[in-house]
């Protein structure tokens, strides 16, 4: 095969996910009837991603002259992106109705910023990154402010705005000072001269900025204060997409920008900086989750929490560590899409049943839906056999690898404390009486996606080898 047609080849899912961006606005504009296609065009064009990111992940290549990374780690991150998209649009198409605010803009956006996820997942300069970041973050404060008619939803898309354009001043300026000492913005490049650079105080201090930018976007302590109030303003669907699939890409960047510490002989500059976010972020997420009486706010600050437990592996900084954060990452995705997707069928039309007393009862009048929100509660816990559990044994593994015992005994007292909050929902659907039943109108769409994120959660805590091995099968590139 010619050397343009393979890069062509290996380009596919930007390149299917792109032609799927400008054919829903073409519908959008020309179709009378694009409320009923578009959602079932978006999720055809996910599937495509997908399935071509599956084909093209064992060819691992490097295109646009050094600067986008295809197959591999970035393919494996593409999978990700593309099926927690589908779980989030399945999700949508009865809460869009449920709320009366269908815009067709809305999954033209949910595309947008998955190709943004995409482009910082695969990036091999630091434009690139800045690039897709910017797709995904844009789409993202335009998405939380979607539901107009409600003041909390655009009191949130505000607060997100002005801290994410405050925080994306701190990774450009820090993408400044790398540029003036590594005189490139190749990250590859500058991967390989790592050990050299970072002797220059000018270069940490840059990557230390970089670093403090990405940790905003993954709602660690103390970079957190946008979390409860945006989480909660937001529509619901759109809480899910920011904190599973959103939160992954955020982290392959920093993955990205520390390979040589992961899989090189690089020291851990920053394992001091990523064990006291790690301790604070575990321990605060916690701890005020549990005063939370509002389910989403309760999730918003458990989210704290998981950054935290994923930071573990970056203060390990070995390939284990690496490993374990991708299969987190994968497991979380899934078991908060799930959800904030069963929270999404049972709220009205007036932003009710968001409390954790309005469960009450919820296993005799919705079994189904109650079995699955429980069980997802309990992944999120972390309680074997399921997903959750091995995402935090896998990174507890590579912390005590790194002799960072003391960190994995805080993650084990954090744990602790959060089977309190998953644990107290779970009690109020199972064991306490209603005063008035959730009504809650289920669609097929919304069921499909919460069965699948289940599905996920289940058969990778059971055979979770499975998924390790193709992880560690992308970082062999």
């Amino acid at each position: 095969m010619p050397q343009h047609s393979l890069e062509y080849y290996n380009l596919m899912p930007f390149i299917v996910l792109a032609a799927g961006i400008l054919l829903t606005i073409s519908i959008e504009m020309f179709y009378s009837k694009s409320k009923d296609l578009i959602p079932y065009v978006s999720l055809a064009v996910y599937l495509i991603v997908a399935i071509t990111s599956v084909y093209n992940i064992n060819n691992h290549f490097i295109v646009f002259g050094g600067m986008l990374e295809t197959g591999g780690k970035a393919g494996f991150m593409n999978i990700l992106f593309s099926l927690g998209a589908i779980v989030v649009t399945l999700s949508s198409i009865h809460y869009l109705e449920k709320y009366g605010t269908y815009f067709g803009e809305y999954h033209i956006l949910v595309q947008l910023s998955v190709l943004g996820m995409m482009v910082m997942a695969g990036s091999k300069d630091l434009f690139m990154v800045f690039m897709g970041l910017e797709l995904m973050s844009i789409s993202f404060y335009v998405l939380v402010g979607m539901n107009r008619k409600r003041i909390s939803a655009n009191e949130s898309s505000m607060k997100y705005f002005l801290l994410g354009s405050f925080a994306t001043g701190f990774i450009v300026y820090g993408i400044a000072l790398i540029y003036g000492i590594a005189e490139t913005t190749n990250i590859e490049v500058i991967i390989n001269k790592f050990n050299v650079l970072s002797a220059n105080v000018i270069f940490v201090l840059g990557m230390f900025l970089f670093i403090i930018g990405f940790s905003f976007k993954i709602a660690a302590f103390p970079f957190h204060s946008w979390v409860p109030d945006v989480y909660q303003g937001s529509s619901t669907t759109i809480t899910g997409l920011m904190s599973s699939i959103g939160k992954t890409a955020a982290f392959s960047v920093i993955f990205i920008m520390l390979t040589s510490i992961f899989v090189g002989d690089s020291p851990n500059l920053f394992r001091t900086y990523f064990s006291i976010i790690s301790a604070f972020s575990m321990l605060f997420g916690s701890i005020v989750a549990i005063s939370q009486k509002n389910i989403k706010r309760m999730l918003a600050y458990s989210s704290i929490s998981h950054a935290g437990y994923i930071s573990i592996g970056l203060a390990s900084g070995n390939s284990d560590a690496l490993a374990g954060m991708m299969f987190y990452l994968f497991a979380y995705s899934f078991m908060n899409l799930g959800a904030f997707g069963i929270i999404s069928i049972l709220e009205n039309e007036n932003e009710g049943n968001l409390e954790i007393a309005d469960y009450a009862g919820l296993s005799k009048t919705h079994p189904f839906l109650a079995g699955l929100l429980a069980l997802f509660l309990i992944s999120l816990t972390g309680i074997p056999p399921l997903a959750g559990f091995f995402g935090k044994y896998y990174v507890f593994i590579s912390a005590i690898e790194s002799n960072l015992i003391w960190l994995v005994f805080v993650g084990i007292l954090s744990s602790i404390i959060s089977s309190y909050f998953y644990l107290r929902p779970i009690v109020f659907m199972y064991f306490k009486e209603y005063d008035e039943p959730i009504q809650a109108k289920i669609s097929l769409p919304s069921i499909i996606a919460v069965s699948f994120s289940a599905f996920i959660i289940i058969i990778y805590g059971i055979f979770p080898n499975l998924l390790l091995g193709i992880i560690k099968v992308t970082l062999s590139f």
